[in-house]
Formats: C-alpha cells, structure tokens, sequence
C-alpha cells in the first residue's frame, strides 16, 4: 500500500486526486490532506478518506476544521508550518497549491525523498534550479501532473535523449484563440475562466487566456527535459487531443492522446512506473474526425514571448516573471485591471527588476516578494496612466 499526500487536496488538481484515490482504497492510505481555507471541502476529505492529518494554511479556520473532524482519528493542524511538516512524510506527494505559497512546501517534500508529483508550476519556473539541486541530493522522483509534462515524460527516451530533436507543446489557445487585441480589450472575468476544453480553477484559466500558462510550461520543460530550450517549441491544437510531442532525429514524431481530464496523467504518476484504470471512456478517434495545428500568435499572445524570453536570460527573471503574473491575474480577477494589462505589468516589471539569480529558496522568496510589491505599484500606476500605453 501507497502512503499519498495531497497539498492543495480541495482545488481542482486535487479533487481529481481524490477521486482516483478513492476508487482503489486498498491500494492508496492517505497520510495528509491540506488546504488553504475551505474547511467544510477538506474536512469531507479527511472522514471520506480516514487521513490521518488534515491541515489548513489559514490558522484561523483550524478551530472550525477541529469542531468539523470531532469523533474522527484524523489530526488537525493549521499554519504555513503545519503544511510543510504535512508535506514530508510519505511515499507519493501532490504538490497542486496555487502560487508561491507551494513552494515550501513542495520543497520539504522533496527533501523528504519518495515520489513528488508537480502540478502547480512555480517550484520548477521560480526556483527550478534549486528544487532540482534538492531532489538530486535527496533521491526524490519528480514526476509532471500537467497533461503537457506528463505526455513529454511518456514519449521522451531519457536513455538516448541526443536522438531527441525538438519538445512540441500544444496549447488550446484558450477561449480568445480566434479574438483581436481590440476585442480582448473588453474581455471580461466571467469570459476569461471559461476555458473551451478543460475544468481548471479560476488563476489557471486566465493564464490560458493570456497564453502565459504556456510560457510557464515552456520553462518548466526546460527544466524538466535535458533539451536546449531553443528546440522546444508551442503549437496551437485546438482540440486538446494530443497533449504534448516528441520529435526525434529520425523522423518519427511521438505523441500522447487522451481526453482533456486531468485524471489521465494523475493516474499516471499514481501508477508510475505501472499503469492504473480510470473512469475514463475510450478516446472516439472517429467521432474526434479530425487534428488541427496552428502557429500561435505573438502579437496576440504577449506573454508566450515575455516568459520565452525570460527563460533564455534565466537567472531571477522566471521567477519575476511569475510572481507579477500572479499579482496581475489577481488583480483581473478583482476587476482591477483590464485583460491586456495582465502582460503588460509583467513586462513592466520584468523591465524595472533585475537582481541577482537566487541560489537559495529563501532568495527565491525575497525575490518573489519584491516582484510582487513592484508590480502591485505598477497596478496602482495604471489608474495614473503609467502602465495603460504598453496594452
């Protein structure tokens, strides 16, 4: 029996988890389920599953979590340290909490050893170099739960990766593939987190949107797989069919299919290095007709270029690139700023911020911290006029 650890187990990555875990209780034993502040989500969790710790990053929700698991065996827990001494303890990991706040963590997970599963993107595009330090000296297996890492990761050949020429991920293109720039000046939140494909939380989709989720992807495949980031590429494939390729020197081209259900590649770290059935029905090859590819569009789509770029300059700037992201698609979401201005205050303060790359997680936090509050000027700077001219 696998020991799991689910760190973000009331979002969506997470309740996909769950579901998985839960169809095979003999297989699975939950050590620790954690979550940022719905109780009553995490609470269900822990009696459906008999985790044996249930931990809330919002300490001040832990006397209602408590009152919520009365008469259970499952200890409850509260605070950022509480969810890092979660994190380190058993054999197989979930690392699905939003943003920066993952990234401790995911970090104690790793150095803990076992089998830490990414699915959140900032340990890999904020610190990559560290966590891969970690799990080096650790031993721990890092496996991709995003469909596009985890398709690379069953078609690369690590044993001969010079016969590898070049990394293809697909991207839907998100819910404004076929608008102009003048009609996404007026995109609204509601639009912008209804993906055409696939059920994500509400920062997810509006990275999509943006396409800058693409771009973080596009880091974290350079981190992920040992090929120069010059020859990995983006492709737009409207139907989410194919998930990521792999294009060999020979000629021959590997892809993964399946359906847009994060369970698939869930399933497939689970099982890792074996195979496990889900719910999921048969790929309909016939009733799909057809494939569609596309090149995407930089002058649409500025972040794909934002995040490409600073994943060739490297050091800090990933890490600033993804912490205005964050600040920015917040402050959409709060319908502070327009949609176009998303790109714009990341590239604002890409361009204002450029300090030296971090070689520890503690630098990659202060970096993270101080690209935040630069960007949280430029928001304001907006309503004066300041950032308006670059959308």
């Amino acid at each position: 029996m696998k020991t799991i650890s689910i760190l973000g187990a009331t979002g969506s990555v997470g309740t996909s988890t769950l579901d998985l875990v839960e169809r095979e209780p003999d297989r699975f034993r939950v050590r620790a389920l954690t979550a940022n502040a719905d109780v009553v989500g995490l609470a269900a969790a822990a009696r459906r599953t008999r985790a044996e710790i249930a931990v809330v990053a919002d300490e001040s929700c832990l006397p209602a979590l408590r009152a919520a698991l009365a008469g259970t065996a499952t200890e409850a827990a509260g605070g950022r340290q509480a969810i890092c001494d979660a994190a380190a303890g058993a054999d197989w990991t979930m690392g699905a909490i939003v943003g920066c706040a993952g990234l401790e963590p995911v970090m104690a997970a790793i150095r803990h050893g076992g089998t830490v599963v990414l699915a959140n993107k900032e340990p890999l595009v904020s610190a990559g170099e560290v966590i891969l330090a970690a799990a080096a000296q650790s031993g721990a297996t890092l496996l991709p739960a995003d469909s596009e890492h985890n398709a690379i990761f069953q078609c690369f050949d690590f044993a001969r990766p010079e016969g590898v020429r070049r990394i293809i991920l697909t991207a839907s293109g998100g819910p404004f593939r076929d608008w102009t720039r003048e009609q996404m000046a007026s995109v609204t939140v509601e639009q912008a987190v209804a993906h055409p494909n696939w059920s994500m939380g509400a920062k997810i989709s509006v990275d999509s949107a943006t396409m800058m989720n693409k771009g973080l992807e596009l880091i974290e495949a350079a981190r992920l797989f040992p090929v120069p980031h010059e020859r990995i590429e983006v492709v737009m494939h409207r139907q989410s069919v194919i998930h990521s390729m792999v294009d060999y020197v020979d000629g021959s081209m590997l892809a993964q299919l399946g359906p847009s259900d994060m369970r698939v590649p869930i399933a497939h770290t689970l099982a890792w290095p074996r195979r496990m059935a889900t719910p999921m029905a048969p790929l309909d090859l016939v009733a799909i007709g057809r494939l569609d590819f596309e090149a995407c569009d930089p002058a649409r789509f500025p972040a794909l270029a934002l995040a490409r770029a600073a994943l060739e300059a490297g050091g800090a700037r990933p890490a600033i690139l993804n912490a205005a992201n964050e600040v920015a698609v917040a402050a959409f979401l709060d319908r502070r700023i327009g949609f176009l201005e998303i790109a714009a205050i990341v590239a604002d303060t890409l361009e204002q911020y450029d300090p030296p790359a971090p070689d520890t997680l503690e630098a990659v936090l202060a970096i993270d911290g101080a690209a935040r509050r630069m960007a949280d000027e430029r928001i304001t700077g907006y309503g004066q006029g300041r950032v308006k001219g670059r959308a």
